[in-house]
């Protein structure tokens, strides 16, 4: 029996979901159906190409051979159906959009929802290391994320610079200082992102390579979690600068030590480019100065 065209986009899209619903969701279809072109799929080739479990699905050694492929597919059939529908304006379409930190990625999607209210957007944050790993499997459309890893296979556009800042709240006695020196932050309790983000690298290496040994260490699992607890008093926070909406109750004070400026890039799977939903989201991304 043949593969079919059904086949390979049911098996493209429950690598990109995650799971065997996801992919459903996002073709139209019920979760039977995908099912059971996954199974047509793996009795035609004689192999298994997913692994099922209970926190979702796996790839098998010939999956990961298969899925590149798959997935290049689905994305040029993606283009084929919009070539077909004419050029008329995008009146529906899905994002997966991914970031390391809330800003500038919220205000880009808020941009872009103003603009085109029919296309559905998914949203989550990841640690750094997490977002570069789902951009090189492909399981995402748009990553924003801060000094992405280079690859011949992405497409990266910068939007923004910034540097690492202590965030503090603003009755705080550091809220008073222009500059803050990293000894007496590490002198406090610090507050940082969990292990793989850009954060902690670059943080522990400026602190080892300055020889300070932080009293005492937090680890929190993302941005708005480190917000919280700094506003509760829990300590003090290192993160970039704007990477959050401004908040009356939180400053940003500057730490010598840590000069080094950071781009954050809008990054694409370069075999998406040509799907109209991203270049309207890479539009967006030129137009607005964040």
């Amino acid at each position: 029996m043949p593969i079919s065209a059904h086949q390979v986009k049911s098996f493209a899209f429950v690598v990109r979901e995650g799971s065997i619903s996801g992919a459903a969701r996002r073709l139209g279809v019920s979760q039977s159906a995908v099912s059971q072109h996954i199974s047509n799929l793996e009795a035609t080739m004689g192999a298994q190409v997913l692994i099922r479990g209970r926190e979702g699905v796996a790839l098998t050694p010939v999956g990961q051979d298969l899925f590149q492929l798959a997935d290049e597919y689905a994305a040029l059939d993606q283009q084929i159906e919009e070539r077909l529908r004419g050029h008329a304006a995008l009146d529906r379409g899905h994002l997966t959009i991914i970031a390391n930190a809330p800003q500038p990625a919220l205000s880009l999607i808020a941009r872009y929802a103003d603009d085109y209210p029919n296309v559905s957007i998914d949203f989550t944050l990841f640690d750094w290391s997490s977002a570069m790993q789902r951009l090189q499997e492909r399981r995402v459309d748009i990553a924003v994320i801060t000094e992405p890893t280079p690859s011949s296979e992405l497409y990266i556009r910068p939007i923004t610079k910034s540097r690492y800042v202590c965030y503090v709240r603003h009755d705080d006695a550091f809220a008073q200082k222009s500059s803050v020196g990293l000894r007496a932050v590490a002198d406090r309790t610090l507050i940082l992102p969990e292990p793989g983000s850009l954060t902690q690298r670059v943080v522990s290496k400026t602190l080892a390579d300055n020889g300070i040994v932080p009293r005492r260490q937090v680890t929190m699992t993302s941005f708005p979690v480190m917000k919280e607890a700094i506003l509760e008093r829990v300590g003090v926070g290192l993160f970039l600068s704007a990477s959050s909406v401004s908040d009356s109750h939180l400053t940003e004070v500057a730490v010598p030590e840590l000069a080094q400026v950071f781009t954050t890039c809008a990054v694409v799977p370069k075999h998406k480019l040509g799907l109209r939903v991203i270049k309207s989201f890479l539009g967006v991304v030129a137009d607005l100065h964040v």
